[in-house]
């Protein structure tokens, strides 16, 4: 009796047999799916990766100057350039100008090299009062032009509030950092600072 009931209700061998490629092939879809999503997830790490190290990349090496303007007594102020890349720079030109001035309205000719990490000073001596007079308040920017990697570039323009008073220096406080980075110049732009830097030279030969 128990035997009859088993073979009533048992599967025959055949329909299983039918079946085992069926189940076979749905655990190798199964299995493929969960492969894809694993590999799709490695490669979306693996481009992350890329990007943070190309991101990481660039930023050590594309050539990258913060500017700042000190002053060392009522009279007396001086520029300092940070290199904040690895990338060595040679500078060119330093720039100063109003906010309300459209051309900067003073132009300092230089060929200094400035290492990765390393910072450049100078002082300013009269050129600072040239740019505001000897009775100013208000907001002066400064920007320097430089060669990296073959390439001249300027720095975006740096802001102070600056107060000057009788030819003496009350206030010089920076009020923010380059909207951008620095930018290569085009072809345009990049003729006109030549001639601006061939300008300099030679105003500074004629003085000398």
């Amino acid at each position: 009796m128990h035997m009859q009931w088993i073979t009533q209700h048992s599967i025959p061998f055949t329909v299983v047999v039918a079946y085992v490629p069926l189940a076979a092939t749905i655990a190798t879809t199964i299995l493929s799916l969960v492969l894809a999503r694993a590999t799709l997830r490695y490669a979306e790490t693996t481009d992350k990766s890329l990007a943070l190290a190309r991101e990481e990349f660039e930023r050590q090496w594309s050539p990258e100057l913060h500017i700042k303007l000190e002053t060392l007594s009522s009279r007396q102020t001086r520029i300092v350039v940070t290199n904040l890349a690895r990338i060595s720079v040679l500078l060119q030109m330093v720039q100063l100008r109003r906010l309300s001035m459209g051309v900067p309205s003073m132009r300092t000719l230089m060929n200094e090299p400035l290492v990765g990490g390393t910072t450049w000073t100078n002082d300013l001596g009269k050129h600072l009062f040239a740019c505001t007079g000897d009775d100013y308040a208000g907001q002066i920017a400064a920007a320097v032009a430089f060669y990296a990697s073959g390439r001249l570039y300027r720095t975006d323009w740096f802001r102070f509030q600056v107060e000057v008073r009788h030819g003496e220096v009350l206030l010089l406080d920076p009020v923010n950092i380059a909207a951008r980075r620095v930018r290569t110049l085009d072809d345009e732009e990049e003729r006109e600072l030549v001639q601006d830097v061939v300008e300099a030279s030679a105003a500074s030969a004629a003085s000398a």
